[in-house]
């Protein structure tokens, strides 16, 4: 079967799915039966529930028709064969393929791409023991026991978010085997912070960009590069102490400059990296080769997942076409991550560059305009904090906004206490309870300041502990809900034209350019260039 590629508002089920009456309140639709049957097996451990969605069974049914027709897993299938679905840039996308093999053979350039990723990760893998092992050090011969990892943006988000979640559970395994700290921003005072943190005789430094010319990372680097050769100790050698992850083609790939090289490629997006060398090396560093493997064999299984061609047996496929019904159908502009784990607390910010980045544009994957909302703005924070920040909003605000609920029956660390008759992660999961029920039922009042209208709609994932398995396959699950909205909307997720003006202008503003009046009044104001 030949696949077609058309906009959302050419398809019949989308013209079908805007004349469907709106389903009844959710106060009506939410029974104790819903809930206990609308659930989905996710891998990992982990169940995508949906109970709480403003959905009737008239609703699936055309959402079911859209998939069909928008073709999406044979776009997936496609993706997966090696198909250029990157279309903007001519490109592949393969991350899927780091975790494991659904589809065809991929070779370029007489390389079969599987068995380049996989020798990859055997090379972080042998360096991770060694310097477990001592029998790589520093270069003053202390043992390494820190890491700093410079990057930025995919580079930093996912890897940063995926130590600090798995962080806890390794700490008490006794599996901690190095501490990361994560360098990014271009602030010098990041920079300084980190390194008034470590000793850098003892420290090891992850240097990632794939083109190797990272502007902001490169200027790290050059202020982690001066503070090592200013060390008083003359046994300090600053390459005995610099990793890089990079391309092959890059200009740090065989720079005697660094104590290593790994290897990723153009078919690995920035924000889809946290599962290649760019999470690999930090992560394995961080807590060995078999957290790093159960991680990526989580999200193996949420890409298995993601095949099924029916919508009730595929949580990442009925996520994204919920997601596209409240967008394009019921007009909501936004969506919150709220994870009710504490270790997760960076990784909405991860799902934010995944998503926006992905889904924030305004034309076809021809490059044609198209007329109808594509990605959400996502933003989040943890409960219960969040509950004393943004809920009054998310409850009683003039917009509505789907909310993602993620939670643990156990806490990670398994140290609690018991006050007012439960304990603290009693309390917790109370009341991610408490909120998905207040925001689906509201609560009618004389008063109101006290009313709320409650019929927020949410869904909610949740597994028995935050493994490095289940984190995997949470992973999965939204990067596959981010590529089956992208084929829904028709639209290119994989590149990121919007973030190239800006470092255009900044490069223009450095080097003192004057053509641009407006630049040059805010590069005056700011003293950007003498």
């Amino acid at each position: 079967m030949s696949i077609s590629y058309k906009n959302l508002t050419a398809t019949r089920a989308f013209a079908t799915l805007r004349q469907l009456e709106p389903p009844p309140h959710l106060s009506t639709l939410l029974t104790p039966e819903r809930i206990r049957s609308c659930s989905i097996p996710m891998g990992g451990g982990l169940t995508y529930n949906y109970a709480a969605k403003r959905f009737d069974s008239r609703v699936l049914h055309v959402l079911q028709q859209l998939a069909d027709e928008q073709q999406v897993i044979e776009k997936y299938r496609a993706l997966l064969d090696g198909e250029i679905m990157n279309t903007g840039e001519g490109r592949m996308v393969l991350h899927h393929l780091l975790r494991g093999q659904l589809g065809k053979d991929i070779l370029h350039q007489g390389k079969n791409l599987r068995e380049f990723y996989r020798k990859e990760q055997e090379h972080i893998y042998t360096f991770a023991q060694s310097v477990h092992q001592g029998k790589i050090r520093g270069s003053t011969g202390k043992p390494f026991t820190q890491i700093v990892q410079i990057g930025i943006g995919g580079s930093d988000l996912g890897p940063r978010a995926l130590y600090l979640a798995l962080k806890n559970l390794k700490e008490v395994q006794g599996q901690l085997k190095m501490r990361a700290f994560f360098l990014s921003n271009v602030d010098p005072d990041e920079a300084s912070e980190i390194l008034s943190q470590v000793d850098p005789e003892t420290t090891l430094f992850i240097l990632v960009s794939k083109s190797g010319t990272t502007q902001e990372t490169l200027t790290n680097e050059a202020f982690i590069l001066r503070k090592l050769k200013g060390l008083k100790n003359g046994g300090m050698v600053p390459k005995k102490h610099i990793v890089a992850v990079t391309s092959e083609t890059s200009p740090l790939a065989k720079s005697s400059e660094y104590l290593e090289a790994f290897f990723i490629d153009d078919f690995i997006g920035g924000r889809y990296s946290s599962t290649s060398a760019v999470g690999g090396v930090v992560l394995s560093l961080a807590f060995g080769r078999e957290t790093f493997e159960d991680l990526l064999e989580g999200a193996h299984e949420a890409d298995v997942r993601a095949t099924e061609s029916n919508i009730l047996q595929n949580p990442a496929l009925l996520d994204a076409l919920l997601g596209v019904y409240e967008r394009n159908v019921l007009g909501y502009p936004c969506t919150a991550i709220l994870p009710y784990s504490q270790a997760l607390f960076r990784f909405p910010a991860h799902l934010q560059q995944l998503d926006m980045e992905s889904n924030g544009k305004r034309v076809n994957r021809f490059g044609e305009p198209i007329d109808y909302p594509t990605g959400p703005i996502v933003f989040g924070e943890p409960g219960t904090n969040g509950q004393h920040s943004f809920y009054q909003l998310l409850h009683q605000g003039t917009d509505i906004v789907p909310l993602q609920f993620i939670g643990f029956l156990r806490s990670q660390r398994e140290e609690d206490i018991e006050y007012q008759g439960s304990t603290s992660q009693q309390k917790l999961k109370a009341n991610l309870a408490a909120q998905i029920t207040a925001f689906a039922k509201g609560k009618s009042s004389t008063d109101p300041n006290r009313e709320f209208p409650g019929n927020r709609p949410s869904s909610l994932i949740y597994g028995e502990q935050l493994t490095a398995r289940a984190l995997g396959a949470l992973l999965a699950h939204y990067e596959n809900k981010v590529m089956f909205q992208g084929f829904l909307w028709n639209i290119n997720s994989y590149d990121q034209e919007g973030v190239q003006l800006g470092k255009t202008l900044a490069s223009a503003a450095l080097a003192g350019n004057r053509e641009d009046p407006v630049l040059s009044a805010y590069s005056e104001i700011l003293m950007i260039s003498s």
